[in-house]
């Protein structure tokens, strides 16, 4: 077995290169009519005489702009009103089977006055030109002034904007479209610039709670959500039913156990933000226990169950597992009680989650096994996703975060996952059977239509298969099954990589799911299984076989594209003879208020040969779900995961003739080589606020390569890294441990 391999080198950057092409159609058939102009002209008037006659907003107004599709950032409005960064307030998706994006923007009576008028001189211009359609053969004619236009009144690029803008678009209005909830809500106002409380006295309502998650979001009761949406419902961006429910635990003892365990000593700690902890397990002194619910709320015998199920897992989960041994060893646990068994308050548990991360932030692995019954939302994240999603973007922290259950009652298939699985910074687990099978109770993905999720899938037991997870609770050991007791196992081995291991956070979570990536095609339901079924043993996560090569590059983005194009890689003859996959992760600053438009930053990743241009042949998916190029927006989410911050590229290794599929020994030679020796790796940075500096965002890289012929080239790869000024250490498992355990010696000086 070779050991995965750190790689450490200078990592080039470069400014966005620039570009002064006119914008245009799209090469379709049908161009944009006059009629459509004078249409949307008048949704505009409509919309500005509706907030002349409104006092409740403040300077800035709502207008909501239906498009005919799923539009990229360059194909938006920006000709018929100016964009600035806080303009664009809201972004969803339409409910029709193939989605369109509706996005909300806050403009001034005056800008939106202005619009009209940008639109007037669109339809002056057909007028005067007698033009009926507008293509892009009219285009170049207003670019290069053969088609005359007042320019005191419209530049020549707005007025090209204004017509691009229009052929996207179906329609302007004011969307007061909004769910109704019988129970106390969690609410997020659109932000127009006016403090949120000051609107809501507006509309009739003296709010007196405590701030939420951020300065737009509250808890109001039935009575007051039912005032605002009756007084102002073009105020609300979105909305959530407080109060979740968890699953009942029904306990059921296989045999009480005297169980023993050895004293903690310098282990790593979990954090584990559940329901209570049971301090009379065999495990407790493992466990440093703290209640973060209300005194005022009874605590039942039952509230102990869940939590102390899930620590049990993390402290000693291979010795209640035999075969499931992780060799990840034992760790120590905090555990914070956020709640009680059954329903709780997801607005109080976002508070406590909040203050408990920001005060332990020693603790660099999280553990939430809590989940929402309820399905998430199609257009917005749940508020608690976001809140996770927020303290990893601002502390170095992962939670690892189970993919929710289906109850046993709910025959509905599929069903959708449930907060705060939908959060896009953690690490979300499904669960399978030992069989690999999808567990029965398993929730589907993915998360506004497109983000990937669940992330991966590990073993969590099922009653369907008579293939429990073992736990310890009050008295005993128990057979349980579900997302809950999959999800500590990978935060077991989160917290050997990145305690025992010293690898970054984002470093460790590319190797989880990388190792979840195979060579072959796939079959399997990605939106239940993720990516794909984290291997048993720690060691298939960090070594791999003979005839492969792992190396992990971590870096930080610096400008628009980041870059290195002197990545040795053996070569014979005149073939590199791998094939390659790929893995980026990051952590991203988040946006909840722009809807599906919900992570601030992308990476994109290409990787493969320099070609005589220095030009990177990238690798492309061969995945059996991708045989066309993506070119739409659309696709290029769906496809290319545009916007998600996990990255997967892999190339299929070919079957040799008269082999069965999936052997090592294929008929592919490799790469052609040019007159380069050299691979490389590029990122580009993309930001939907850039302000005119680039976001500095940390990322980890996993590539492994495979050797077509079954040859190990390992020995010649570290040596080609060490020549082009790379500098190579193995992560050598046993050598890391040792240097783990002396530096958690408590040295004791002798005193004099």
């Amino acid at each position: 077995m070779n050991n995965a391999l750190l790689l450490k080198g200078s990592l080039s950057h470069r400014p966005y290169p620039p570009r002064g092409n006119v914008r245009k159609f799209p090469k379709t058939n049908y161009p944009l009519s006059v009629e459509k102009l004078k249409v949307l002209q008048s949704d505009l008037k409509s919309v500005y005489d509706f907030w002349k006659n409104e006092s409740i907003l403040g300077t800035r107004k709502i207008v909501t702009v239906y498009y005919d599709r799923i539009v990229s950032k360059t194909n938006r409005i920006c000709g018929i009103f100016k964009i600035k960064i806080d303009t664009v307030i809201g972004v969803k998706f339409s409910e029709e089977e193939k989605p369109k994006h509706i996005i909300t923007y806050g403009l001034t009576q005056d800008e939106i006055k202005q619009a009209i008028n940008n639109l007037e001189e669109c339809i002056k211009l057909c007028s005067e030109n007698s033009l009926k359609k507008i293509d892009n053969h009219i285009l170049s004619s207003i670019k290069d002034g053969k088609i005359s236009f007042d320019s005191s009144r419209i530049s020549k690029t707005t007025l090209i904007n204004c017509f691009v803008d229009s052929f996207y678009i179906n329609k302007i209005d004011i969307s007061q479209d909004v769910e109704r909830n019988e129970k106390n809500t969690v609410i997020t106002l659109y932000d127009i610039g006016v403090p949120a409380k000051e609107l809501l006295k507006k509309v009739g309502i003296n709010y007196r709670g405590p701030r939420s998650i951020d300065d737009n979001t509250f808890l109001l009761k039935p009575t007051d959500y039912d005032l605002l949406i009756k007084n102002a419902p073009y105020l609300v961006a979105m909305s959530v039913s407080d109060l979740r429910e968890l699953e009942t635990e029904d306990v059921l003892k296989d045999f009480i156990s005297d169980r023993t365990i050895p004293k903690p000593n310098n282990e790593p700690v979990i954090g584990v933000i559940d329901t209570q902890f049971d301090d009379s397990v065999y495990f407790s002194s493992w466990v440093e226990y703290t209640n973060e619910v209300d005194p005022t709320i009874k605590i039942d015998y039952r509230d102990y169950f869940h939590g102390t199920f899930v620590s049990s897992i993390i402290v000693d989960g291979s010795a209640l597992n035999p075969d499931l041994d992780d060799g990840c060893g034992r760790f120590r646990v905090r555990h914070f009680g956020v709640s009680a068994q059954g329903k709780f308050s997801s607005y109080t548990i976002m508070n406590i989650i909040e203050n408990v991360v920001k005060k332990n932030q020693d603790i660099k692995v999280w553990n939430l096994s809590l989940g929402s019954p309820e399905e998430i939302k199609k257009n917005f994240i749940s508020p608690e996703a976001y809140v996770l999603d927020k303290l990893q973007a601002l502390y170095d922290v992962i939670f690892v975060v189970a993919g929710t259950n289906k109850i046993a009652t709910d025959t509905s298939a599929p069903k959708k996952i449930g907060a705060p699985a939908d959060s896009i910074n953690s690490l979300v687990i499904n669960s399978v059977t030992r069989n690999n099978e999808p567990a029965s109770y398993s929730r589907t993905g993915p998360v506004l239509s497109f983000y990937k999720k669940p992330d991966v899938s590990y073993y969590g037991g099922d009653e369907n298969q008579n293939d429990y997870i073992k736990v310890y609770g009050s008295g005993g050991v128990v057979s349980k099954g579900g997302t809950s007791f999959a999800a500590p196992w990978i935060a077991r081995k989160l917290g050997y990589l990145i305690y025992k291991m010293g690898l970054s956070r984002e470093a460790a979570k590319a190797m989880i799911i990388d190792s979840t990536v195979s060579w072959e095609k796939t079959s399997f339901d990605k939106n239940l299984i993720g990516y794909g079924i984290v291997p048993k043993r720690i060691e298939d996560i960090l070594q791999t076989k003979n005839d492969e090569i792992k190396f992990v590059i971590n870096g930080i983005t610096q400008d628009y594209m980041t870059y290195n194009t002197k990545i040795p890689v053996p070569y014979d003859k005149d073939y590199f003879p791998f094939v390659a996959k790929a893995t980026l992760c990051y952590f991203t600053n988040c946006s909840r208020n722009q809807g599906v438009d919900y992570s601030d930053i992308e990476l994109e990743l290409g990787f493969g040969s320099v070609n005589k241009k220095l030009k990177i042949n990238k690798i492309k998916n061969k995945d059996e779900s991708e045989d066309l190029p993506a070119v739409t927006e659309e696709q290029a989410r769906t496809d290319l995961r545009k916007w998600d911050n996990i990255k997967v590229i892999r190339e299929i290794l070919a079957a040799k003739k008269g082999t069965k599929k999936g052997t090592k020994k294929g008929t592919k030679k490799g790469k052609k080589k040019t007159t380069s020796d050299y691979w490389g790796l590029q990122i580009i940075s993309n930001e939907r606020f850039y302000k005119g500096e680039r976001t500095k965002t940390k990322f980890a890289l996993v590539v492994t390569l495979k050797e077509v012929h079954g040859k190990n080239r390992y020995d010649d790869f570290k040596a080609r890294c060490e020549m082009s000024n790379w500098f190579v250490s193995d992560i050598n498992i046993k050598n890391r441990i040792d240097i783990y355990n002396q530096a958690e010696v408590d040295i004791k000086f002798d005193e004099k």
